[in-house]
């Protein structure tokens, strides 16, 4: 236990620097994660073929690839296709490309689950197809997706630990650095572990607490 208090005082600001980038990585691959998933959803139900089977091609490699996979390609793959990238962007773009792929299916089911009357009745106001996607079916999807949206959030911010294969300097990368330089393996382990518990678990209490309070209003 004293060995657990000693790496806290020697190694914590290094594993606060590790959770900063973890915290960077996972809210830029939301974010870019969040506005293609939305393409891909919108894509899969397209009646353009194009459009249709170029969201199907992403969405099924980015769900049927490993992250670990995706990862170890933009990082190691794109420099043998003269495309140089840092390791954190490398990351982004992988995670980025996994969140898209689940979020896609999510966004689907959830705009599928729109009720029709809210469809009919946007129709029956006069409002054209785009709008009534604009307005009632896109913002009515997303209402019922954001409980799993934000449940899968957390699975990402769990999933910037594999960015340590890669060379990112996130929490796991600062774990592993701490530990061979201190040879307390177990102990900042567990701190990691700790520290993604931390955050882990109250943001999936808030994610059920979501879904708990949208349930009475859909």
């Amino acid at each position: 236990m004293n060995t657990i208090f000693q790496d806290i005082l020697d190694y914590g600001p290094a594993l606060l620097g590790g959770l900063r980038i973890s915290l960077a990585l996972t809210g830029l691959s939301l974010l870019f994660g969040t506005i293609l998933a939305l393409v891909f959803a919108l894509g899969i139900t397209s009646r353009n073929k194009a459009f249709r089977w170029t969201s199907t091609f992403f969405v099924e490699i980015g769900r049927g690839a490993p992250a670990l996979v995706l990862l170890q390609l933009m990082y190691y793959g794109l420099p043998n296709a003269d495309i140089t990238l840092s390791s954190f962007t490398s990351a982004t773009l992988a995670l980025t490309w996994t969140a898209s792929a689940y979020m896609a299916e999510y966004i689907r089911g959830g705009l599928a689950a729109v009720p029709g009357g809210e469809i009919e009745g946007a129709q029956a106001l006069g409002m054209s197809q785009q709008d009534t996607l604009r307005y009632v079916t896109i913002p009515q999807g997303i209402r019922i997706a954001l409980p799993a949206l934000m449940g899968f959030a957390v699975l990402l911010f769990q999933a910037t630990s594999l960015a340590y294969s890669v060379a990112v300097p996130e929490l796991m990368s600062q774990a592993y650095s701490a530990g061979s330089s201190s040879f307390n393996y177990l102990s900042l382990f567990i701190i990691a572990g700790a520290i993604y518990a931390a955050i882990s678990i109250p943001a999936t209490w808030l994610s059920v607490g979501v879904e708990k309070h949208l349930a009475k209003h859909l």
